[in-house]
């Protein structure tokens, strides 16, 4: 993984996803269904999500799939990985932990028959190297299914925090087309040429639009906790934070449907064969 990115998961960006997890596993239901239902399709027995988290795939995975699947989550933040195991822990799941770098980690001859990612997949330094190690370590046939952020653009929700805040954060990050992060695979085209190039089979890179949403009175929670609006919030004295979140509360309210906030997540799903 870039360098920069692991540092922002075993750094602040962790921490504060740990804390914001609830939500986040709200919101982001729906993809945690898709990736069920594809284990499900393929009769996966041994399961690895990439860029795990706080585990909630990787534990829907491994009740969903039963006793005769093994499933096993991998992430490089420390924090989240800690979490993961901790709520796995207290339902009993059957769900494994392992905290390192997917990239270069070591793992065993065909140590997976599927490998899964809920936005996980989008941080690596070198993709090609990367996609054609996690390739070595599937089983014959293996295959992966991914989800990943189609152009920001085409993702209003979650660019808006950022866009909103520039007068009082001038200097927030900018996103670089291709660079790890969040929207690295927006280009089909790209991601195409990187599982070409890291000797895959056959992938398949579809739009997926799924609909998520969160309780209203959650929003302010989601804007000032994560991403680099979140990240940089801190560094503001009160007044000016103050009127920023009053600002983001104002551009966020279109989002509003009644008890609900409401958007469309822009994706791509994408099927490969080892």
């Amino acid at each position: 993984m870039d360098d920069t990115q692991k540092q922002l998961w075993n750094g602040a960006a962790g921490q504060a996803w740990v804390r914001a997890r609830p939500l986040i596993d709200e919101v982001f239901q729906p993809f945690t269904e898709v990736l069920v239902d594809a284990a499900r399709d393929c009769g996966a027995r041994q399961v690895m999500d990439i860029g795990c988290g706080t585990g909630a795939v990787t534990r829907a995975l491994s009740a969903a799939l039963g006793d005769a699947a093994a499933c096993l989550g991998v992430d490089v933040s420390a924090a989240m990985v800690d979490e993961a195991r901790r709520l796995a822990n207290g339902t009993a799941s059957r769900a494994r932990f392992l905290c390192a770098d997917a990239a270069t980690h070591a793992f065993p001859p065909a140590a997976a028959d599927l490998m899964v990612s809920r936005f996980g997949i989008m941080f690596f330094a070198d993709p090609v190297a990367a996609f054609a190690h996690l390739r070595s370590a599937l089983a014959d046939r293996g295959r992966l299914c991914g989800l990943a952020w189609r152009d920001p653009a085409e993702n209003p929700f979650m660019t808006l925090a950022e866009r909103t805040a520039r007068p009082w954060l001038p200097d927030l990050p900018e996103r670089r087309p291709g660079a790890p992060g969040q929207f690295a695979f927006a280009d089909a085209g790209h991601v195409r040429s990187i599982f070409d190039a890291a000797g895959w089979r056959a992938a398949d890179i579809r739009p997926l639009d799924i609909e998520c949403s969160m309780p209203a009175q959650r929003i302010e929670e989601w804007f000032t906790s994560l991403g680099p609006v979140g990240l940089a919030m801190p560094s503001l004295d009160t007044s000016a934070r103050d009127a920023l979140i009053e600002a983001l509360r104002n551009a966020f309210a279109p989002f509003v449907r009644g008890q609900r906030a409401c958007f469309t997540a822009a994706c791509w799903r994408i099927d490969a064969q080892r």
